[in-house]
Parts: structure tokens; C-alpha cells; sequence
């Protein structure tokens, strides 16, 4: 078979590199963050895959479809189909879960339907998700919600006042005015002085709260609130609709399905004494035994199908999960095993599967089992490509592409294409980190006090008592799904939320209009300084101002919407792709405009900015290896790694505040770790006091404290397990963590 061949590639920061990728092997890039792996893996291969993919489909489906911008390169050859699991969360809402998001809950009710007694119906009846399955109280959601309308009602005010606490019924809106037209209230009268008539006009409608509206415009609060927001899952509506809907309603379980979801026909239908719900509340060992008790032949098939994808599960780490466990109450590192064991039912061979960082999130316990099903899917007969800096991942590749030296402008280059035997005797900078093992911290700071939780017993944790001590480094570890997260980012985090600042694992709200001048805050400075030099407004300076090129609009590009075709992108003749008007490029500051100052690295900018404003934020940015960043690069073309340290640059100069991080080493190379760590010293040393979830077997033993929650995932974990310094665990301690850190200080 032959190899897939890219020439020429020269897509963002890559500098007209050609290598080749093994078809049916596994091969890992590497490379510091921001070198260029996601731009070769994800940006060019991923890309033009799926973009071909896309064009062998009618014009109308293709409108549908995600669009992919042809990648900057000659060619490439031997592309093959591709499969892309990236770090994206999984859908989730109030109707997904584990069953519906792994396939399995279908099969399920596929098996229900045909040996199921008594006999209800097909499969679709015991979808909960369908109206002939749900249960009709909750709409299939389990839950039922109480309307608390009065709560939105001021009685000191009249409806010119603003009576109603909801923007929807200022006055003036739209729906103020319908009630305000309706003749049925006294718009100057405070509500404090209705009759009951009144009253029962506003929120029912009719004046006995019971008949049908007067006014067909004016159904009454209640009635209006009870069909936007009852019963009804918004997790996916605007940010005013939810917080309008914690303040109106609470929730509390179906008082007829009693949290199954079903309807009673579709529950009175069981299998060896189980209904469909019991099965799906088991843990997934439990109900691997429960379905090979079934002998009827007719379903063998089936019962096979449902059994392989449990035991995928089972053996990449999740038998504590059960089918009806909603998919956004998953940690991190179970919706990425979660999506990985999609894949692995499935029957197409011939495939590239792209991987970004699989092990993000993962305990070492659980990588080796995902290094497993990755060679399952390459023994299948796929091509495997995964993007990681995992030592142990990177130890399985039969094919290994190093990409740098360095980060931004001074990478995008292969330094290395070979063997791991051959990585490690490289000398490149991932080689080099391979070999290297940082010791355990012998004399760890002293904690200056701690802060109690007591009691905790949100989702798995089984009324944890713990103390968080302060003015030191903690780590807090334990398998995925052990209750770390919940405990310190749910509990502790909320407990004490005035004094911490949460960095978190969440997406930068970024468009391509945003940079990391404008998202640190230091651009304003820049413009005010432009505007300073050259006596003009600032919002010149500004492509989303007075500044922007007239013809663009400040993009950059020019999009021509064809319909049922994919959309033409050029870029703009006017400004030639550099956003701003002729007037504000006229203006200089020290013999550069407005787009050169722009396109400064951090390093760069150092040496031409002398505010202390600006250069504050510049120090900040070289502190968390980002100098290599130019100040106009658009955020939206971040790796994963730069992303989680600029948001740790934004909240870098706070004092004495608790810190808490969730993953900072997602996406950073081993490398770059030990920068973090250098900062991490920084921070304490600073008077703060910072806890840290992580996996990272490195960090762990430069910690001054751990806390270890286990022993294992869900109904098995919430306990904590060990506390103590990284010494004292190595020494003494009996967990699963603990014979990871012991592996580590011994190899």
C-alpha cells in the first residue's frame, strides 16, 4: 500500500515541508505546542479529506455541510477517507446520555422490542425521545419543573413602570405593548392594587384563572412562562433564557415516571423481571451480566452486539458508568474515551483516524487501554494519526514526525521522521525530554493554614472531609471520573468564591476578530499610544472601529454567498488582507503602522513599546512561553496548549488570590512543562495559593501537597484516599496514582 505523500505544505506557520505518512500504521506528531502539528494533522490532511469528502455530494446537501478551505500545499497523494475525534465536548443536553451518545441505549431498545413482555411496540416506543415512549408529565426528561411566576412581578410598580422583571416586558417591548393595547389593565395602577380579577388577568388571561384568555394576545404570565420554559431542556438557549429560567423554576423529580423518562406501558414491558430503565441505571459490569443471562436464540446477534460495545467500555476504563448517566456530567477524560469507543464498532476498514491528544484528561492507569484500542483500529486495517505529547503514547507509534524546532515563527519544520528507538537518539527537543525525568520535590513549602470542606457529597463524593491548605502548591490527582474535579472546581470553588479564580479547561470565546492585544487588554493602550503619536480619534486604530477598510469591513476577506455552493472567500483588493482603512495606515509609531505593530511577536514588541502598561502584559505573555505570539494573531488559530496558557497570562499579575487550574498541561509539550512549573513556583512564591487538578506524573512530584481521590471512577471513587507530600506518597501510600508516581521515579 502506498504511503500518503504531502509536497510543498506551507499552511500557517509550516515552511514548505514534504514527508510522508505509513498507511495502516500508527503515527504520532509531536512537537511543542504552536510548532505546527495541528496545522499538518488537522488544518491540511483532516481538511482536504473531508472537503473532497463533501464535493462527492448534491449542492444542496453540501450547503448543510461543515465548510473546509482548501489547505496551502502542492499536493497531496494517496489521501484516504478520514475520521476526526477531536477535544471538542460532546454534544450534550438533557437528552443525551451515555446510551444515546455510545448507540448502545438503540440496541437496547431494539432487544425490548423483540423479546420484550408483554409485547408494547417497536423500538421507538421505548425511546424516551419519542412521543409513542416518553413519559407524557416530563417529556422524556425525568425531571418536571415548578413555575414560580411571581417572582418576576414588582407589585410596587404599574406596567409603565416596568411591573415585570423581565427585559421581554419593558416598557415599550413588543409584549409590554400587546398587554398594554389589550384594555384590560390600567397602566398607571401598581399591582400591589389589583382586585383578584386583575391579578388573575395577568397571569392566567381570563379573571377566574381558569376559562380561556379574554384576549388571545394576552394569555397570562403563567401560561406564557409555562410553554418557554417548563418542561422543556435549554441548555443550548441564550444565556438570558437560562439564568431567567434558575430564577422562575425548580426542578424536582417526575412525579409519574419517577426520573425514568418512560411511560408506563413502555416500563410495564420487561426482560427476566428488568424493564428497560432498571437496565439502564446499571453499572456497566452489572448489566453485561444481566444480558448474557438471556438464552432466547433470536436475539444472540444482539445480545453479542450489546455485550462488545460493553466490554470496549469496560476495558478502556468506564464499568462504573451506567446508559442513563447524561453526557454533560462527564469529566473530561470520560467524554474522550467516550468518543473513542464509538469507532471502535464500527466495520469500515481503509480509514484515517485522527486523533487530537487522546490521553488529555486521562489517568496513567488508563492510557495504556487506550493505546490498546488504538492498535485495535490500526490491526483493522486504518491508519492511525494522533497529535500528543504523551511519553507513553508516543512510545506505541510505529512512525513518529517531530515538528519544530520551536514554537510559532521559529518552527514549522520536520526535525525528525523515524522510529521512536530513533526519537530518542535524535537530539531534537522531544527527544531530548524523553530521556529526561524530573525528581520528586525534597523539600516541599510549608502551608500556611487551610480552608475546610466538609460534608461534600455532590454526584459520586461520599460527604468528603478534606483541608485545602494554603500558600502552597497543590496537587489534587485520581483516576477520571474519581469526583477531583467535582470536589475542587463544584465544591471548593463555590464554598469560597470570592477569594478564587477558576482557570478552567473551557473554550476562549473567540471570533477572528479577537487577538491576544485584545483579549490581555493591552490594545486599547496601543491605540491610545497611535493616537497620542498621530492626533487622531483611537477608534482609527481600531479594524472594528472607525479604521476598518470601507469595502471589507474590517475582515480582511471578501465572502461571496453562492447559494447552494460553497461560499467563495478572496481576499479584499481594497486593503490588500490587512483590515484597515488608507488613513489609519498612514499613521506611524516609531516608523510603524498600525498592521506592523500588529504583527510584532510578544519578544518583538518588548523592544519597541516602553509604557509600562504594555509592556507589563508582554512580560506576562513571555513568562508563559508565548512570546513567539504576534499581537494581532487571531485567537480562533490557537492550539489547544496556547489557548490554556493565555488565559493563564490574563490572571497571571493577580495577588494573594486561590488559584485553580484544571489541566494546565492539556496541549503543552514536556518541554513547556517545565516552564509551567517555573511559573507555578512564581505564583506561590508570589503570596497565592494554588491547586491544581492534574494527571501529569511531573507535576505531581514538584508539588508541595497532594490529595488523591479514588480508589477509582464513579460509584467506586469520591473518597479521598491519600493526602500528603509526593515523597510520603511514593514511600507509603496504596493507590492507583501512587504506583504510577512510583513507575516514574524508578524509570
Amino acid at each position: 500500500m502506498e504511503d500518503m505523500i504531502v509536497h510543498g505544505l506551507t499552511q500557517n506557520n509550516l515552511k514548505h515541508v514534504t514527508f510522508r505518512i505509513p498507511k495502516e500504521k500508527i503515527t504520532v506528531f509531536t512537537g511543542v505546542s504552536g510548532s505546527g502539528k495541528s496545522s499538518i494533522v488537522f488544518d491540511t490532511i483532516a481538511a482536504e479529506s473531508q472537503r473532497q469528502m463533501n464535493a462527492t455530494y448534491p449542492a444542496f446537501v453540501r450547503s448543510r455541510l461543515p465548510k473546509y478551505l482548501k489547505p496551502v500545499v502542492e499536493r497531496i497523494d494517496n489521501l484516504t477517507a478520514s475520521v476526526v475525534v477531536d477535544q471538542s465536548p460532546l454534544g450534550g443536553n438533557a437528552r443525551s446520555t451515555v446510551g444515546t451518545i455510545s448507540g448502545l441505549y438503540s440496541s437496547l431498545r431494539l432487544l425490548f422490542s423483540r423479546i420484550g413482555s408483554p409485547y408494547v411496540g417497536t423500538a421507538s416506543c421505548f425511546s424516551f425521545n419519542d412521543p409513542n415512549g416518553m413519559c407524557r408529565t416530563c417529556s422524556g426528561l425525568g425531571t418536571i419543573t415548578r413555575l414560580d411566576v411571581e417572582s418576576m412581578i414588582d407589585r410596587d410598580k404599574s406596567w409603565n413602570q416596568g411591573c415585570i422583571k423581565d427585559s421581554l416586558f419593558r416598557p415599550g417591548s413588543w409584549y409590554w405593548k400587546q398587554y398594554a393595547a389589550s384594555g384590560l389593565f390600567d397602566l398607571d395602577k401598581p399591582v400591589r392594587e389589583y382586585t383578584q380579577e386583575e391579578y388573575n388577568l395577568l397571569l392566567y388571561g381570563s379573571r377566574d384563572g381558569a376559562g380561556e384568555p379574554e384576549n388571545p394576545k394576552v394569555t397570562g404570565l403563567y401560561h406564557k412562562y409555562t410553554k418557554t420554559l417548563l418542561n422543556r431542556d435549554i441548555s443550548n438557549k441564550s444565556r438570558h433564557t437560562r439564568e431567567k429560567s434558575q430564577s422562575m423554576i425548580a426542578g424536582m423529580e417526575c412525579t409519574e415516571c419517577h426520573g425514568k423518562r418512560l411511560n408506563r406501558t413502555a416500563l410495564s414491558c420487561k426482560i427476566n423481571g428488568y424493564s428497560i430503565a432498571d437496565m439502564c441505571e446499571m453499572e456497566l459490569t452489572r448489566l453485561r451480566e444481566v444480558l448474557l443471562q438471556i438464552t432466547d436464540p433470536t436475539v444472540d446477534v444482539l445480545v453479542q452486539t450489546l455485550a462488545e460495545g460493553l466490554d470496549r467500555m469496560i476495558g478502556i476504563g468506564l464499568p462504573y458508568l451506567h446508559l442513563n448517566r447524561e453526557t454533560p456530567s462527564l469529566s473530561g477524560g470520560e467524554a474522550q474515551r467516550l468518543k473513542l469507543v464509538r469507532y471502535m464498532g464500527s466495520s469500515l476498514t481503509g480509514l484515517t483516524y485522527i486523533f487530537d491528544e487522546p490521553s488529555a484528561g486521562m489517568h496513567p492507569r488508563d492510557v495504556y487501554r487506550m493505546n490498546n484500542l488504538l492498535r485495535q483500529l490500526r490491526d483493522k486495517g486504518n491508519t492511525v494519526l494522533v497529535v500528543e505529547h504523551d511519553r507513553d503514547v508516543i512510545s506505541i507509534a510505529d512512525y513518529v514526525i517531530d515538528v519544530g524546532p520551536r514554537a510559532g515563527q521559529n518552527g514549522g519544520e520536520i526535525v525528525f521522521a523515524g522510529s521512536f528507538e530513533d526519537l530518542l537518539k535524535s537530539g531534537t527537543l522531544t527527544g531530548n525530554a524523553m530521556r529526561e525525568s524530573l525528581p520528586v520535590k525534597e523539600n516541599p513549602r510549608r502551608p500556611a493554614g487551610s480552608l475546610p470542606v466538609r460534608g461534600a457529597s455532590l454526584h459520586n463524593l461520599k460527604s468528603v472531609d478534606v483541608d485545602i491548605p494554603l500558600g502552597i502548591m497543590t496537587v489534587v490527582t485520581g483516576v477520571a471520573g474519581s469526583g477531583k474535579s467535582t470536589l475542587i472546581t463544584q465544591v471548593f470553588a463555590r464554598q469560597y468564591e470570592q477569594d478564587v479564580v477558576m482557570i478552567d479547561q473551557g473554550p476562549i470565546t473567540a471570533t477572528n476578530r479577537s487577538t491576544p492585544a485584545s483579549y490581555l487588554g493591552f490594545f486599547d493602550e496601543i491605540r491610545k499610544l497611535m493616537a497620542r503619536e498621530s492626533g487622531k480619534s483611537d477608534g482609527l486604530f481600531s479594524f472594528n472601529s472607525a479604521g476598518a477598510c470601507p469595502v471589507c469591513g474590517g475582515k480582511g476577506v471578501i465572502v461571496t454567498e453562492l447559494a447552494f455552493m460553497d461560499p467563495v472567500v478572496t481576499e479584499c483588493e481594497a486593503c490588500g488582507g490587512l483590515r484597515y482603512n488608507q488613513e489609519a495606515l498612514a499613521c506611524t509609531y516609531k516608523g510603524k503602522n498600525i498592521v506592523e505593530l500588529l504583527g510584532l511577536t510578544a519578544s518583538q514588541a518588548l523592544e519597541v513599546f516602553e509604557e509600562p502598561k504594555i509592556r507589563r502584559h508582554l512580560k506576562v505573555m513571555q513568562q508563559v512561553g508565548l512570546s513567539y505570539l504576534t499581537l494581532g494573531q487571531p485567537l480562533s488559530t490557537l492550539s489547544g496548549g496556547e489557548r490554556q496558557r493565555i488565559k493563564l497570562a490574563k490572571h497571571l499579575g493577580k495577588k494573594g488570590s486561590i488559584i485553580v487550574m484544571d489541566e494546565p498541561t492539556t496541549g503543552l509539550h514536556m518541554s513547556d512543562i517545565k516552564n509551567l512549573l517555573k511559573l507555578f513556583d512564581l505564583i506561590v512564591s508570589r503570596g497565592n495559593t494554588l491547586v491544581v487538578i492534574e494527571h501529569n506524573l511531573d507535576v505531581m512530584k514538584q508539588a508541595d501537597w497532594i490529595i488523591d481521590i479514588g480508589p477509582d471512577g464513579g460509584n467506586l471513587g469520591g473518597r479521598v484516599v491519600f493526602t500528603g507530600t509526593p515523597e510520603e506518597m511514593v514511600k507509603n501510600a496504596d493507590t492507583l496514582t501512587a504506583d504510577s508516581l512510583r513507575g516514574a521515579v524508578k524509570g
